[in-house]
């Protein structure tokens, strides 16, 4: 070719019209393979069968083949689907099947993968100690599968048939305090954290809102309304993707007024020591935790949900609020939330 490149090819007359096949390039292709090429074409020829459509319709049922892969399936599920989702989960989902299913599983056609082929996948992540991924790689296998049946590509979901072969998950729960008096005492310390006054602010918060640490630390200014005493967290940052309304209290209010003094100006209430442009790190809340002397194993970040949510139980709360109000619950499945931590009772203790 005038760009150097060199192929080989055959030409060949078929009905009657010179045509030509492609064999490979050189020298990826070497000279014995284009010779075996070329002698395979001849039989075919001999027995008046044109290797160029032969190698078409090797070519289009490849197409159909891969179309049909678990693989594939499973990225068309992903895209269509993953926009539902924070994007954190969405990378979970992905790395999990490209790390435990698609190696084992990726290549076959998702109506041939029987049960016992996907156990053996899970036995895998099983076997390396990591039961609760492997449970949740089952879970969405079967998302996956369901999805093949609904669109022509397969006849059933082959993970029912697996209900109890992997070993159940043992529960783990984020570690917290529950006792009122040693809520009291930790809420005394926080009051006098020593540490920086962003971070001293964003453990004075969590108490009083028990949202998820991550969408304390990227909580943004223009999501509160200190008028109307509401903090509104927009669907893309929430698990369930469904806006979430925080009601203020009044010490909520009280703190907030202090903090905007300090970065309402930025984006963040809570914005990393090193860029404003960029919140608090995830270790952050922590490590304050860990100064003011808590343990892993006594208290964390997400501890202070586990705590609201003890506490509003025994002191008789409404259980759908307390769940609506920690967003575990659907809109429509909720009678009624509103922020109910008592947090004056606490420190009292």
């Amino acid at each position: 070719m005038p760009s150097g490149a060199k192929y080989w090819r055959l030409k060949y007359r078929f009905g009657g019209k010179e045509k030509t096949l492609s064999i490979g390039v050189y020298p990826e292709a070497t000279l014995a393979f284009a010779r075996s090429k070329c002698d395979e074409a001849r039989k075919l020829l001999l027995n008046e069968t044109d290797p160029g459509l032969v190698k078409q319709v090797k070519k289009r049922n490849q197409k159909l083949i891969n179309a049909n892969s678990f693989e594939f399936v499973a990225r068309e599920w992903y895209a269509k689907f993953s926009v539902q989702w924070t994007a954190k989960h969405g990378e979970r989902i992905l790395k999990r099947l490209e790390k435990d299913i698609f190696p084992w599983l990726g290549s076959r056609p998702i109506s041939e993968i029987t049960a016992p082929d996907l156990l053996s996948a899970l036995r895998r992540i099983e076997n390396r100690g990591a039961i609760e991924t492997a449970h949740r790689a089952h879970q969405n296998c079967s998302q996956v599968f369901r999805y093949a049946v609904a669109t022509g590509r397969a006849d059933r979901d082959p993970c029912g048939d697996l209900r109890g072969a992997l070993p159940p998950v043992k529960q783990t729960h984020h570690a917290s305090l529950t006792d009122p008096k040693e809520i009291g005492a930790l809420l005394r310390a926080i009051n006098g954290y020593q540490g920086h006054f962003i971070t001293k602010c964003a453990l004075r918060l969590a108490p009083l809102v028990f949202v998820r640490p991550g969408e304390l630390r990227h909580a943004e200014w223009s999501e509160f309304n200190i008028a109307s005493a509401e903090w509104r967290i927009p669907a893309e940052k929430m698990k369930m993707r469904v806006m979430h309304i925080v009601p203020l209290s009044t010490q909520a209010i009280e703190m907030l007024k202090e903090l905007r003094a300090l970065t309402g100006d930025g984006k963040y209430l809570f914005p990393s020591v090193r860029s404003l442009k960029r919140p608090m790190s995830e270790n952050t809340v922590l490590g304050a935790l860990r100064r003011l002397g808590y343990t892993g194993s006594e208290m964390t970040g997400h501890g202070f949900r586990s705590m609201a949510s003890t506490l509003l139980n025994e002191q008789g709360w409404n259980p759908d609020a307390i769940e609506r109000q920690l967003a575990h619950g659907e809109r429509n499945t909720v009678r009624a939330a509103s922020s109910l931590f008592l947090i004056d009772f606490f420190i009292n203790q």
